[in-house]
This record gives C-alpha cells, structure tokens and sequence, in this order.
C-alpha cells in the first residue's frame, strides 16, 4: 500500500517554531510528528511514502532518510529550483500542485494511495478507511471529525447526502458562512483518477482548489467519519495544547521517555537536578544533559530540553522549553514556549528575547531570559 506525506508548506500558523523547523519536524515527546506519522503507516501496511518537501526540505530528508530505519521506502519530491549561482530556491505547488508533479514525474500514483498532512498524530485504521472507500467506489474519500462552530474557519467542512457522498465543500469558512461543522482531517484516499483533474505546472490546493471541484463535478467523492484519536498541530496555540494533554497522559499510545527519578519526574541520561530547595511537581520531564540548579521551583505538565539549564531561584510553570536554553536567575516562565530566540504565550502572542518584558514573563528581574546554554 501506498502513502503520501504533504510536508512542503512554511507552516505560518506556528511559528516561531517553522523559522528554524519545518512543520512535520515539529517535535512532540521530543520526536518529530511526521515520525509518529511514519511508525503508523508502517504499522496498517503502507510501504512506500512519498514527501512532498519545500521549506526547510533538508532537515526532513537528513532525519528520514530513504526509511530504512522504519521499515518502509521513502522517496522525495522537492518543490522548486537551483538558480544559476547553486543556491536552492523553495516554491510550493500546492498540496495538489504537488501531487501533479510527482505523477508526471515518476508515475507515484498508479493505484488506491493515502494522502495525509504532516502536522498531525493519528491512530486511525487506515486498512478498513480503505476498504469502505473501495466499497463505495469512490474515487476520492476524506476523513472527517465533527469540531466545534467556533472552529471551523480553521479548517476545510464537507455537507454530505445520507450516504456520505460529498455536495458541498468550504476551505476554511467563517463561521457565519459555514454549512457545516464536519471537518477535513488532512486524511485523504484517493485513486489514480484524481490526480488527472488537477492542472500542471500551476498552484493547486487540495482544500481550495481540488474538493471543490470533485464536489461540483457530482465525481464519487465521500466522506468518512470514523472514530479515531487525531490531534491537530494547526497553529501554536493547539501545540502548546497538545504538550500539556500528552504530558498528562490523557494520549494513552504516547507515553513520557526517560527515567522515573521522583513522583511525576522524568529525566534522561546525564541530566543533573541539585535537589537543595528545588521542588518540582510533575508531570516534568528533564531532558538529557539539562542543570536544575538548587532553589528552581518546576510544575509540570513541563518539558525541558535537552542541554538546557535552569537557573537557581527560576520559576518554569506549564511551558515547553526547547533544547539548550538557560533561563535567568529568577525569572518566571509560566504557560510559555520558549525556543531560541523567541518567547510564545499560550494564547500564541509572540515575542522576540530582545523584546521579552515583565508583562510577558511575570516578575522577571532580569531581562537575559532565555538565552542559549
């Protein structure tokens, strides 16, 4: 069986994270999300994966490499150029610009092939998707999941007959506008047939471009809605969401790494915790190689990464602290991302470290916040 990864777009809604990561290397439990992705299509069958890259594509295809480490082959198809002085240009086609050009390039799309976003951790089983797919005689078949009104301008929703046969499809309405609130997933099934309606050479999105057209065709396109856990990495507010759920165990299939060295307390190898006056109330995960200088208080759901060191008398409270980071001596960081040079509330209001003041990091007396170990 046979899968696509869509992984070539700037993913915008999160950064400052997709400054310096492309979207599907976002990582979770400190593993990418496209490698959950991997490990599960591994797991229902597929082994052949095609990605689509463009921003960033070195940092996805330096990780994966051809697959063997998962078991499946993975192949690559790069969205833009070399320009005359060797420098590589990345331009997007799409999701299904993309498609196009591996069809027409190496013929990828020669049987049934899930297509999927990489930004986002799924359980579902794709094996019986595909067989009610076959059933029906679709041609194409989305995924759906019933989110709440105030959502649905975020995604793509589908208005269905009582078979589940596609009318109408909205690329991310208002919510005002919207005919329904059954979203699109990113998981797609589709047949060869598909691909021959999506224009060559031109931008062509799934979403805006392809479902609409399917649907005004009256072409075999379906809905599913299948029970199934999918959490979304649309923006960072959701990932700030999704560290805090997975932490707290509410994902049963994801489960904290390292060793248990207290009460709710997880480090890695070579991780140093001076416990003299440190309290740390867990879910905490320390990673390796971290200092927890004595005197720190840390209440979880809190990750901290690898090579990081926390300062004595600093405060970190629900944050995600990516790798190599020293946060100042008492210094509050409370519901907060912190990567590199940026600081990320959990409402998603961005600052740059120069910028990062006392409303931003609560009683901070000192402004080298975070600042690389």
């Amino acid at each position: 069986m046979k899968a696509m990864i869509l992984a070539a777009g700037k993913g915008t809604r999160v950064r400052p994270l997709t400054y310096d990561l492309p979207k599907p290397m976002i990582p979770v439990l400190g593993k990418p999300v496209m490698a959950y992705l991997i490990e599960h299509l591994a797991r229902c069958g597929v082994d052949e994966i095609m990605v689509n890259v463009s921003h960033l594509h070195e940092k996805i295809e330096e990780y994966f490499g051809e697959g063997q480490q998962f078991g499946v082959r993975i192949g690559y198809s790069f969205e833009g150029y070399t320009d005359d002085k060797g420098e590589v240009v990345p331009v997007p086609l799409g999701s299904a610009g993309g498609m196009k050009k591996i069809q027409e390039f190496g013929g990828f799309f020669d049987e049934t092939t899930i297509v999927l976003c990489g930004d986002a951790l799924i359980d579902l089983d794709i094996k019986a998707a595909v067989e009610e797919h076959k059933r029906k005689g679709a041609m194409a078949t989305v995924i759906t999941k019933e989110v709440p009104w105030d959502k649905v301008s975020s995604y793509g929703v589908v208005v269905t007959d009582a078979d589940g046969r596609i009318q109408r499809f909205q690329e991310k309405p208002a919510q005002e506008e919207a005919l329904s609130n059954f979203a699109s997933t990113g998981i797609y099934i589709f047949e060869p047939e598909v691909i021959d309606l999506i224009p060559l050479g031109t931008e062509f999105d799934i979403g805006s471009d392809l479902f609409p057209l399917l649907a005004e065709k009256g072409l075999p396109f379906y809905a599913q809605g299948r029970p199934f856990e999918w959490i979304d990495i649309g923006s960072i507010t959701d990932f700030w969401t999704v560290l805090q759920s997975v932490m707290q165990g509410e994902v049963e299939s994801l489960k904290l790494p390292g060793k248990q060295v207290a009460e709710g307390v997880w480090v890695g190898l070579n991780a140093r915790i001076d416990w003299e006056g440190t309290t740390i109330e867990g879910p905490v995960y320390i990673g390796s190689g971290a200092h927890i200088e004595a005197g720190c208080h840390i209440v979880g759901p809190t990750w901290i990464g690898h090579g990081s060191h926390i300062v004595g008398g600093a405060e970190v409270v629900r944050s995600m602290i990516f790798e190599y980071t020293r946060i100042a001596h008492d210094v509050e960081v409370e519901d907060m991302i912190v990567f590199k040079d940026y600081c990320v509330s959990r409402d998603g209001e961005m600052r740059h470290i120069s910028d990062c003041t006392d409303t931003i990091w609560g009683n901070a007396r000192d402004r080298r916040i975070a600042r690389r170990a």
